[in-house]
């Protein structure tokens, strides 16, 4: 060990309060253990884990960690003026959301994994971490550990944020890549994706658009200054993905993603998850397997895209830690709380009816003359303008169309969709899929 090192490990620890000791907790023991030294040497003093918050003290643990340091009771860790900083890797609303309150409203800084709490109450905590001159850092809530809440916050702040995107689920990748590269379908690609541990045994969350949508929703509330909450992020999940999407919107040039797309036209923000024609030319067309990517576009720094493991121990346990390197150098040199809420402005988010999109229609339809120009005409009544039509394949006297839009209202297709699906020449609508050309 050099001298400077020695020097800098000798320093008065800052002790952390780990509140929860599951994957990522575990992953945030051993980060701190294995780069120590490191680390002290980068903030100028060490940070050691003084009290680990678990629900049962005598379970077996992925990592070594002194018995004596592990509670039941959170007010052995929120009430010990020794323990200056917090990091909440418990997940769930409640009773973290208690937790942190109590935490900063005692002056002590927080850092956090937990997305679900903040799409739903995050400006409550930031505001209560304003108050009580309290840092309050999140990066890890989304995107695992690539940086993309630090970059928006901090490195990007001088510029007008048009557009924010991106592949934010592993999970609902890792599916429809394999779904793309092997011609899966969506109940066998799931299920390896659950053996390999990349989906719960309830993979809800993911397959439907959940997860991606919360990560949305802080996203956007960053990127646009404005506040936007989970139920107001549009979701859709992939459910009704099938292999012969993919391959049809293969051959028409695009790859199958789950995006969630976040974007600010005049004077309101949208705010969607949902699977999307991809133009396979377009960066994130190449995200594959369990990587995730996000694509900021602003009016200064141009295109910028963040690409890593949006998931898993070590990746999220990175996030982590060095959100607290960030909370101890501020402590070290007194500089606590200045980086607070930005959500200055309140821009409303467009209902999803008044969103304009392109799409890819599959229908099941009447194999004889004259369908095509009914389904037509019922597209055109309702100002739906079609940029392609074509028929994929014959059977038992029924024909499968594969139809694409011009850009139209969604309330506008949705109308169309109606009406054709009680057409009696019309067996199924099978997929209606969004077209992200000009992303």
């Amino acid at each position: 060990m050099r001298h400077w090192e020695a020097i800098f490990l000798a320093q008065e620890p800052i002790n952390v309060g780990l509140l929860g000791l599951g994957t990522v907790g575990s992953g945030v023991v051993k980060l701190l253990e294995q780069n120590g030294t490191a680390i002290a040497t980068k903030i100028g003093r060490p940070l050691r884990v003084a009290r680990v918050l678990v629900r049962d003290t005598a379970k077996p643990r992925a990592v070594s960690i002194a018995p004596e340091l592990l509670t039941t009771d959170p007010q052995q860790i929120l009430e010990d003026p020794a323990i200056p900083v917090i990091a909440e890797v418990m997940g769930g609303v409640e009773p973290a959301r208690e937790y942190l309150l109590t935490a900063l409203a005692r002056g002590k800084s927080v850092v956090t994994a937990n997305k679900d709490l903040l799409a739903l109450h995050g400006q409550e905590l930031l505001e209560t971490a304003r108050a009580h001159g309290a840092d309050f850092f999140f990066e890890a809530s989304v995107g695992g550990g690539i940086p993309i809440i630090h970059p928006l916050k901090e490195f990007l702040a001088a510029n007008r944020i048009e557009q924010v995107l991106g592949i934010v689920n592993g999970t609902t990748n890792y599916i429809l890549s394999k779904m793309t590269q092997e011609g899966r379908e969506f109940a066998e690609a799931l299920a390896e994706a659950q053996a390999l541990g990349y989906a719960e045994s309830d993979p809800r969350a993911d397959i439907e658009g959940d997860d991606a949508a919360r990560k949305l929703a802080i996203l956007a509330s960053i990127a646009f200054n404005t506040r936007v909450t989970y139920p107001e992020v549009y979701v859709e999940g992939i459910t009704r993905i099938s292999s012969r999407d993919i391959l049809y919107a293969g051959e028409l040039g695009y790859v199958v993603k789950l995006l969630a797309i976040a974007r600010e036209e005049g004077g309101e923000i949208e705010a969607r998850v949902h699977p999307a024609l991809v133009p396979r030319q377009h960066p994130l067309a190449a995200v594959s397997d369990v990587y995730n990517a996000i694509f900021v576009r602003g009016d200064a720094v141009g295109e910028a895209m963040f690409y890593g493991r949006g998931a898993g121990q070590m990746p999220t346990a990175s996030a982590v830690v060095g959100d607290l390197m960030a909370v101890a150098r501020n402590l070290v040199h007194g500089a606590t709380g200045q980086v607070a809420c930005t959500c200055f402005r309140s821009l409303p988010v467009r209902p999803m009816g008044r969103v304009e999109c392109q799409y890819y229609l599959r229908l099941t339809v009447r194999d004889r003359p004259g369908v095509l120009a009914s389904i037509a005409g019922v597209f055109g009544n309702q100002g739906v303008s079609l940029a392609s039509v074509i028929q994929k394949r014959s059977f038992d006297g029924w024909a499968e169309l594969v139809l694409i839009t011009h850009r139209v209202r969604e309330a506008s297709l949705q109308d169309a969709l109606k009406i054709i699906g009680g057409l009696s020449v019309v067996r199924a609508i099978d997929n209606v899929i969004r077209v992200e050309e000009g992303i």
